[in-house]
């Protein structure tokens, strides 16, 4: 992955990326022709993973899906 810090850019196009709300896209654009394309992702943090109140189920979750895996390649 490429990563642009936008203390480096100039501060106008610095502001236009910072700006851009969440799935909104932003075009790069060179000699009229579209060269790019980035979408801005959310600020929110991420949900936490489900917990199951019983590990004997996710065991059995995970025994399921191992074995469905070994039927399917087999």
């Amino acid at each position: 992955m490429k990563r642009i810090d936008l203390d480096d850019l100039p501060p106008k196009i610095a502001a236009l990326l910072a700006e851009a709300e969440a799935g909104e896209e932003v075009l790069l654009v060179q000699a009229g022709a579209v060269v790019g394309r980035l979408t801005a992702g959310g600020s929110e943090t991420p949900a936490e993973p489900e917990v199951l109140a019983d590990p004997d189920q996710r065991a059995k979750e995970i025994f399921e899906l191992f074995r469905s895996s070994v039927e399917d390649e087999f």
